[in-house]
């Protein structure tokens, strides 16, 4: 078991939701209006007067096989939307209930 922490901006929210429902991966937190910035060539996603953007986040845990098609899914919707701004974090699941 894998999770998926992703992190993009807020306008491409559904973009992420299809991926995720295409892929038949139902379980996830999300979090809305986060504040942040990139670390290579992002602007910051504050929510103010000056830096306006948002960002969302979801978190899911999924099954080791479904981890290579996701990842290549954001790949491609952050290539076609690479001014929004689109990250994504693998981490290992040690144990769950």
């Amino acid at each position: 078991m894998k999770a998926v922490f992703i992190s993009y901006n807020q306008s491409i929210t559904f973009e992420v939701q299809q991926i995720l429902n295409n892929l038949n991966i139902k379980g996830y937190t999300q979090w809305l209006d986060v504040k942040g910035r990139g670390s290579v060539n992002g602007e910051p996603h504050e929510g103010t007067h000056t830096w306006p953007e948002m960002n969302n986040t979801h978190l899911t845990m999924v099954e080791e096989d479904k981890v290579e098609p996701l990842l290549e899914h954001l790949k491609k919707l952050d290539k076609n939307s690479e001014q929004q701004g689109l990250r994504a974090f693998v981490w290992n699941i040690e144990d769950m209930i």
